[in-house]
């Protein structure tokens, strides 16, 4: 494995540190959004582009399109977020 490979973190780890996923504009690009991810102490640990998650996972508009975003980013963990 290369240095530059991102690993994740196990579904059952990523559910015990994330305490919310939001979506939020970009403080860098207002006509852009992000889907921030926080810890349970409200840390924030890192973001997904919000038109990547929405192209692959292409969301119902219903709140099992909500549940579909969320199980896609806590498959996506990295666990450099553990060293935060």
């Amino acid at each position: 494995m290369s240095n530059d490979e991102v690993r994740f973190l196990p579904f059952e780890e990523a559910v015990n540190v994330v305490g919310a996923i939001q979506e939020e504009e970009d403080v860098d690009d207002p006509n852009h959004r992000i889907f921030t991810v926080y810890s349970k102490e409200d840390r924030e640990l890192c973001w997904f582009d919000f038109n990547e998650v929405v192209q692959d996972v292409k969301p119902t508009k219903d709140d099992k399109g909500r549940e579909q975003v969320t199980n896609y980013i806590l498959h996506r963990i990295p666990e450099w977020v553990l060293d935060l």
